[in-house]
């Protein structure tokens, strides 16, 4: 291992950060239970555990400026995307291999066709799926419209992708009243978006039309770059019990209700400008300012860091599988709902943790050793 990759793997980190990206990841997947067994997206539960996503941009954003803005004098642009590839890639595929099993042995009236996919194509999708590429509507064998139908949640992944290739080729190098500049327009784009939308939300971003192109960067460019300026702007405090703290604003700021209802969805869209534009830069910068205290408090916030990103991105095969029962039998009993959602959840952390533990962490590990 080079010098330049022991001092990277040896810098301090914050872990109530990895802790507080932990608290979101598991979040969305109990979003994704409640939005599968729901018909009325004004009244679900956990409503804006969408916004999770953005949270996860200025965490990016901010961790990137963090671990990076001071090694590029030692450090190669491809040597930075060799360690981006070496820590997302190997999660990304077994993701979409898993995605692909649910979808081989699936059965469900919300996917009427399904049968009807030939194994080459459904290959040849995971296959472009591996890459992170995003597929185009011809291509799409759910029929949910997605840019990666085997595991849905890739389209975040492929837009951090796209923030990472922004900030190594040129962006890295904006100096701080610039950077200002960026995020402040960029701000301005979002709340103006999300206020004027149709739907008062910035829900979208996961399919290869112009539509959803410009929701899905909408969405990425304030928050990564957010992040960013954050790293290179913050003064950490002392802050005690941060992690309980900015574990409750967190998930407050997921939960709240849908505002406005039907008729003034604006309203919805000024609260979602305000928890990205304002509130998740002040959780991370809080959570920055914070200090662990404890071996309980070290344990908890390593193991939802260590479990965050396997968790995002494998959980969401078993949510197409119970979407796919919950949509042949509405209307849904509360009892049977409630079992099948828990051993939901339940299977997907038990899969998160084992292909951490199994997988994730020995093939970085030997990535590691094969590219440095």
């Amino acid at each position: 291992m080079s010098a330049n990759s022991t001092n990277l793997a040896t810098k301090p980190h914050y872990p109530i950060l990895d802790g507080l990206r932990g608290v979101a990841a598991i979040t969305v997947v109990a979003y994704h239970i409640l939005e599968a067994s729901t018909t009325n997206t004004l009244t679900q539960a956990i409503n804006h555990g969408y916004l999770a996503v953005d949270f996860f941009f200025v965490l990016s954003g901010f961790v990137i400026g963090y671990a990076y803005d001071d090694r590029w004098h030692k450090m190669t642009i491809g040597g930075f995307f060799k360690r981006r590839l070496e820590r997302l890639q190997p999660m990304v595929i077994m993701g979409m291999l898993i995605g692909a099993l649910c979808f081989y042995f699936s059965d469900s009236p919300a996917w009427p066709n399904i049968h009807n996919v030939p194994v080459w194509q459904l290959l040849l999708v995971m296959l472009v799926g591996f890459t992170l590429l995003p597929i185009p509507p011809s291509m799409d064998i759910r029929g949910w419209q997605e840019m990666h139908p085997l595991n849905g949640p890739g389209w975040s992944l492929f837009y951090e992708y796209v923030a990472n290739i922004l900030y190594a080729l040129g962006l890295r190098k904006l100096n701080k009243p610039a950077l200002w500049l960026l995020v402040m327009v960029a701000g301005a784009w979002l709340a103006y978006y999300v206020i004027t939308s149709p739907g008062g939300d910035v829900i979208g971003g996961w399919a290869l039309d112009p539509v959803q192109l410009k929701i899905g960067f909408t969405r990425l460019i304030y928050p990564f770059f957010a992040g960013l300026l954050l790293s290179r702007s913050i003064k950490p405090g002392k802050l005690n019990k941060a992690f309980l703290w900015c574990s409750i604003l967190l998930l407050a700021l997921l939960c709240v209700p849908r505002l406005g209802g039907q008729e003034q969805r604006w309203m919805n869209g000024i609260y979602e400008a305000a928890a990205i534009i304002i509130f998740f830069p002040l959780v991370v910068y809080l959570g920055a300012c914070g200090e662990v205290k404890g071996k309980a408090e070290s344990k908890i916030c390593k193991f939802l860091g260590d479990i965050s990103y396997p968790i995002y991105i494998t959980h969401f095969p078993f949510i197409y599988i119970y979407a796919g029962w919950a949509s042949g039998h509405r209307p849904l009993d509360l009892k049977e709902a409630t079992v099948y959602g828990i051993i939901t959840f339940t299977v997907s952390v038990i899969v998160a943790y084992a292909t951490l533990v199994f997988y994730d962490e020995p093939v970085r590990a030997w990535l590691r050793k094969k590219l440095n």
